[in-house]
Order: C-alpha cells, then sequence, then structure tokens
C-alpha cells in the first residue's frame, strides 16, 4: 500500500471529523482510507485511474483567492460553515432553496424534498438572503443564482423573486427544476423567459422511462421532451443534467450527449452528476462513478469522437471535484473540440459568472441568424454566432460522507443559502450520515 497523502475526513456514521489518507490500491487505483476509532475502518475507491493520471489532472489547477467577510473558526471544518475562515475559494454561484415542496417523491433527491412540514420562504425571508449575498460578494462581482428547492416552479412568485434579485443587482438567474410545471402548463415556459430566467438547469436522466421509474419513481420521458421542446420555442436555454447511477444508466451517456447536440443550440450543454449518497438514497448500491470512469463512458459511447483528453479538471475549486470540455458546431453539424483553458471552465470563480451567463443562456435567435437584411455589427454578430455554436460537456462529483476531503471541501465554490448560517459550501450542506442524519439541512 503506498501513501499518496493524507487529509481529514469525516465518519460516515457519526461524522466525527477523523484522520484519512489516500492511497494506491491494489488494482493501481486511487482509494481513501480512513478509521473511526468507533465504528472502524471505511476504503472507498476515489480515482478509477492510475496514479499518474491521478497527479497529472491537478497540474494545471490553482487556487482562487479566499472569499471575504468570513466568519471566525471555532470547531474546525466541516462544523463552522458560513464560510469561515479557513475556506479558501470564492464561491461563484448559489443556491437558494425557495421551498421544500415538490411534485414528484424522487428516489434519490440530495435535498430530500417532499418530506416534513411544507415551507416556502417568504419574499422578505429571500430579500434578506438577497442582502446577506451582497455582504458576502467576490472581488469581481456578484454571485450566479441558481433558484432551486424541493421544486421551484411550485411557487407563483418567481417572476417577483427574480425583479427582487435584479433590483439588488443580480443578474443571472438559473432555475433548476424538474420540468413537469414546464411540460404541463401552457405558456409557463413564456413565463419564465419574461419573468428574467437565464437558464433552465432541466433533471434529464436519460432517455428511458425505465430510468425515470428507478430514480425518480414514475415514467417522465414525454414530460422531459416536451419541456425541452416549448423552451425552444421561447429561446430558453436548457442544460440536461443526468444524476449517472452505477448500473442504471451509465449505459445512456453517450445517447444523452447525442441528443443533446441534436437539439443544439436550444440545448447549451449536458452537466453530469453522478450519484453521491446523501439525503434521501432509497438504493441498495453504494458504488461511487468517478471521473477516470466518466470520460471512459463518454470516450466509449461517442466512439471516440470525443476524447477523455478533451477534458480537465476545475480552477479555483478542487480539480478532482468536476470536468469539463467545450465544442463548436461546424458548419457540417460535427462538433470540434476548443482548446483547454483555465478561463473557460465553468468551475474557475475568477470567470464562471460570465462563462455560465454566456453559455448557458440561450441564444438571442434560435436557428439561422445570417439575414440579407441584418444591421448588425458583423463583429457583434461574429460573437454572438461564436456564443451561439459552442456546446459544453462537465459534470461536478459531489462528496458524501464515504468520500468527504476537507481539503477539497474548503475550495468548493457552489454554495447554499442558509438563514442561519449563511453561505454553506454544498457538500456541506447536503452531508449526511448513513442514517440520513445531517449537520445543517434541517
Amino acid at each position: 500500500m503506498e501513501i499518496i497523502s493524507k487529509t481529514k475526513s469525516v465518519c460516515p456514521i457519526c461524522l466525527k471529523r477523523i484522520d484519512a489518507n489516500k492511497i494506491v490500491g491494489k488494482d493501481g487505483y486511487i482509494y481513501m482510507q480512513k478509521s473511526c476509532f468507533e465504528h472502524g475502518d471505511f476504503e472507498t475507491l476515489i480515482w478509477e485511474g492510475d496514479l499518474k493520471s491521478y497527479l497529472d489532472w491537478a497540474k494545471l489547477s490553482k487556487e482562487g483567492l479566499s472569499p471575504t467577510n468570513t466568519k471566525k473558526s471555532e470547531k474546525g471544518c466541516p462544523y463552522d460553515c458560513g464560510l469561515c475562515e479557513n475556506h479558501k475559494s470564492e464561491s461563484c454561484c448559489v443556491l437558494l432553496e425557495l421551498t421544500n415542496r415538490c411534485n414528484l417523491k424522487c428516489p434519490v433527491c440530495f435535498a430530500t424534498a417532499g418530506e416534513g412540514v411544507e415551507k416556502d420562504l417568504s419574499l422578505k425571508e429571500i430579500e434578506t438572503q438577497f442582502d446577506m449575498l451582497l455582504k458576502r460578494k467576490t472581488r469581481k462581482g456578484l454571485f450566479n443564482i441558481q433558484l432551486s428547492g424541493g421544486e421551484p416552479t411550485l411557487r407563483d412568485d418567481l417572476a417577483d423573486i427574480i425583479a427582487l434579485g435584479r433590483k439588488k443587482g443580480f443578474s443571472y438567474f438559473q432555475l433548476n427544476t424538474n420540468g413537469v410545471r414546464i411540460a404541463k402548463e401552457t405558456g409557463y415556459a413564456k413565463y419564465l423567459k419574461d419573468a428574467g430566467v437565464s437558464s433552465v438547469f432541466l433533471q434529464f436522466d436519460g432517455l428511458r422511462d425505465s430510468t425515470y421509474k428507478i430514480l425518480r419513481g414514475i415514467p417522465l420521458l414525454d414530460i422531459k421532451l416536451k419541456a425541452i421542446e416549448y423552451c425552444a420555442k421561447v429561446g430558453l436555454g436548457v442544460v440536461l443534467v443526468p444524476t449517472v447511477t452505477f448500473n442504471v444508466n451509465e449505459d445512456e451517456i453517450g445517447a444523452i450527449i447525442d441528443f443533446a447536440q441534436s437539439k443544439h443550440p436550444a440545448i447549451r450543454g449536458v452537466h453530469f452528476q453522478p450519484l453521491s449518497y446523501f439525503g434521501r438514497c432509497e438504493l441498495e448500491s453504494r458504488t461511487k462513478i468517478t471521473i477516470p470512469r466518466m470520460l471512459k463512458h463518454i470516450e466509449e459511447q461517442s466512439f471516440n469522437k470525443i476524447k477523455a483528453s478533451d477534458f480537465s479538471g476545475g480552477g479555483a475549486e478542487s480539480p478532482y471535484c468536476s470536468f469539463h470540455a467545450s465544442y463548436r458546431r461546424m458548419s457540417d453539424g460535427t462538433f470540434k473540440s476548443l482548446p483547454k483553458k483555465q478561463d473557460q471552465s465553468c468551475c474557475d470563480v475568477s470567470n464562471a459568472r460570465n462563462f455560465v451567463s454566456r453559455q448557458w443562456s440561450g441564444p438571442s435567435i434560435v436557428g439561422n441568424t445570417t439575414s440579407c437584411c441584418s444591421t448588425k455589427d458583423p463583429f457583434d454578430e461574429f460573437i454572438e454566432n461564436t456564443i451561439r455554436d459552442t456546446f459544453t460537456i462537465s459534470g461536478m462529483v459531489f462528496q458524501d460522507a464515504y468520500d468527504l476531503d476537507l481539503e477539497r471541501l474548503r475550495r468548493c465554490k457552489i454554495c447554499e443559502v442558509d438563514s442561519e448560517y449563511g453561505m454553506v459550501p454544498f457538500c456541506s450542506y447536503n452531508l449526511t450520515n448513513i442514517k440520513g442524519e445531517a449537520l445543517y439541512r434541517k
């Protein structure tokens, strides 16, 4: 056993902070090993590749700027989140959970939505959260806002919420949704567009109803397709967000990308999220899908049209949290890989807000923008076409109690907004032990 590095983690049973080692296993892959005095030993696969590939993945990575207006650390990571003085990266985007209500009861849900007492944040509470975010703004501006839940479209005042946020100075509002209301309610996509929604982050787990029955409890494919169609009609950009799950939909990764590219530019990209085991998870398997496994699937299922070498890791966040590549749609309909750049990554805090708002928003004109009567400045039209023709494939590998690495956590740039704690890194806020007990989420 070769120890690569030492870090801190938590016990999956009691969530106490414990020592952890990252090691090379007998199979050559990278594992996290840790031991709790009370609950014993734990070992988790964290990198399905050899040591060289693991170290090479971090070569381009560099730490970002530390956040401003932090709170004093008293108990140590991960118990002082808010953000605390030991956090190493400014946030890029923040989640506002507008409601815990949901119109689904997914067997897999990090927010455990639809359980307990139903609660919507009041407009006053939301305004207080916006004001808190203004005090915590980064050195280069305000955060991108993700309107989340529960299912945020169950509220009828999203237009008021976005108007309030814009009045405060926030400019980008991404809607995290299952798409049910968009598909079922005539004119709702236009309402969202007119309300100022910048892009739709659409739960989209595959192209088989059997996948939705496992992960969402009911068949939903027709709903998803209609939601995409209605968003496209009004020019509302869509990013597909598949929860990739071991032995459920791993074999659909290539088909999802093919489908998304066939609907480009209405679909701006695919953002994969391999399943992490926190919140509500009724699946028996605890096998995690690593970044190398994801990239191998993408390459093989695209028949090598998309290469694993196209991708790079996070910028200001830990490179082991994410992967990203950008492509340009050519005149013949094929997609060409763009050069890797740290400032092109959606995970580099200093450029993330501009990248996401530019790339994931809907194209101003869907389809052919060339016109003999165009009065646009040629350079402006070139920029517009360049943005329109770009397609992204990315992914975020969230941490759970089995593989939580506190060094990675300190570089997290995606935060949940909480009225009591402030800005809490996503993987801290949603962290639960094997009984579903959380540190932060109520």
